[in-house]
């Protein structure tokens, strides 16, 4: 298994995908927006490393196109290599248009889109460099089933999957394969922390969404699977 960046890995979706990686022999950087989660997150997924040089962490705003480039740049010194860039720091905002404050509207946009091209322009050199190598971007069902309140977080993920698709023409004949995954519901603390909701055992796992990171990343050279949907097999 190669070198991978995991964005926003201290929990969820992101933390799944970062332990699936570790299992399977990996290195994985792994970022958040505060030190304490990310050093919580490192104690935690140490558990499943083969080795303590498998895995580091860093605290990155991927709104920060300095920082970016500083953890993409000491991802290439700890581990000699970069392979594999998972996008999948995420935020959410919900209210109405008229409602919705431009600080809401930029840390949606800025985080969900805006932080995936700076962490994509970071990588990209390194990959070609390296002649192969994956960008799998973590969007949402929410990019094309759209749903009042959630205008900033349709909008984001909609463009992240039109981002995804034209940097897959872009870089494919250098070797570098980009995927956009589309979640349909999951089960994190994404909308709060799960004690404070309803049953969800109906809802996909962070695990499920790893899962299809996983099978990705075992295509064969000649396959690109350039979008993937995945949703509960049933609804509650």
């Amino acid at each position: 298994m190669d070198t991978a960046i995991v964005t926003g890995a201290t929990r969820g979706i992101g933390f799944s995908i970062a332990k699936a990686l570790l299992q399977a022999g990996g290195r994985v950087m792994i970022t958040g927006r505060s030190q304490d989660g990310v050093d919580k997150a490192l104690s935690q997924l140490a558990a499943f490393a083969d080795d303590s040089t498998c895995l580091a962490g860093k605290a990155v705003d991927v709104r920060d196109r300095a920082a970016v480039e500083g953890m993409v740049a000491d991802t290439v010194t700890r581990f000699g290599s970069l392979t594999t860039l998972i996008n999948n720091a995420g935020v959410g905002a919900f209210s109405e248009v008229e409602q919705t404050s431009d600080e809401d509207w930029h840390r949606v946009i800025d985080t969900n889109l805006t932080g995936v091209f700076y962490c994509s322009r970071a990588a990209i050199p390194v990959l070609k460099a390296a002649g192969r190598g994956w960008i799998i971007n973590i969007a949402s069902l929410a990019g094309r089933n759209y749903f009042a309140n959630g205008a900033a977080y349709c909008a984001s993920k909609a463009a992240l999957v039109a981002f995804s698709e034209a940097m897959m023409i872009e870089v494919r004949h250098d070797g570098i394969r980009v995927s956009v995954v589309m979640p349909g519901s999951v089960a994190t603390d994404f909308m709060g922390p799960s004690g404070s909701r309803p049953d969800e055992s109906w809802k996909l796992t962070g695990d499920d969404v790893a899962e299809v990171v996983m099978d990705l990343l075992r295509h064969p050279a000649r396959s690109l699977p350039s979008k993937v949907e995945i949703r509960p097999a049933r609804t509650k």
